[in-house]
């Protein structure tokens, strides 16, 4: 690419600035990136001098605010397993407009689709059947790869919305989604009937897309 001008950062992939919610490093990664417009000529390439800080309270465990329902759900009865998962989707929500509230934005939204339609198609296709698609304007396999995005990100938005908990790292929020959400065990269930599909495209989003690589490990119905 050759850029003229670049700052270097060892942060996290998909944190160029740090951490969430630390205005003061954030604020000296953008100064030390516009610092840069005064060297007369180029390229210029230099180090950030500065680790990314430790999210919260390094002795402090997080532990997810919001009570999820603990009712134990047949998963392998895919009826039991798509209302477990709507009935989480629905606790979650007063939480997620806290959040939205409280940020004044959010990151849901990059399917066009509502909450609602995005918890009915998602779970269309736990039983191998192929849904209608929301979005005519794109392969139905796009829409479902946007769909699982909005999924998990109103999920995080939701569970760090209440005031005064410890901001968790992005590997536990991770491995809270993956471990403990209905959510988590419908997109491992749907990512093997994608990958079960005569459809390549479909293929591709379950082998590689619907899932991290970091969580691939874990079974789709546990």
């Amino acid at each position: 690419m050759k850029p003229p001008r670049a700052l270097w950062v060892s942060f996290e992939l998909g944190r160029p600035l740090g951490v969430p919610n630390d205005a003061a490093f954030q604020t000296r990664v953008l100064l030390a990136a516009l610092k840069l417009l005064e060297a007369s000529s180029g390229p210029v390439l230099e180090d950030f001098p500065e680790g990314a800080p430790v999210p919260g309270d390094e002795g402090t465990a997080w532990i997810c605010p919001v009570n999820l329902s603990t009712e134990k759900a047949d998963l392998s009865d895919v009826e039991q397993l798509r209302t477990a998962f709507k009935r989480e989707m629905t606790q979650l929500r007063s939480w997620y407009d806290l959040a939205v509230k409280k940020r004044g934005r959010t990151t849901v939204g990059v399917s066009s689709l509502d909450l609602e339609t995005i918890g009915d198609f998602v779970s269309v296709f736990l039983d191998g059947s192929i849904p209608e698609n929301p979005r005519g304007d794109l392969p139905l396999a796009l829409a479902l790869k946007l769909a699982a995005d909005d999924l998990k990100a109103y999920y995080c938005e939701a569970v760090t919305a209440q005031p005064g908990q410890v901001s968790p790292g992005s590997d536990t929020l991770a491995d809270w989604f993956w471990g403990e959400t209905m959510a988590a065990k419908v997109l491992l269930a749907v990512k093997q009937s994608c990958s079960n599909s005569d459809d390549e495209m479909l293929q591709a989003v379950g082998k590689r897309l619907l899932v991290p690589m970091t969580q691939a490990h874990r079974g789709s119905r546990e």
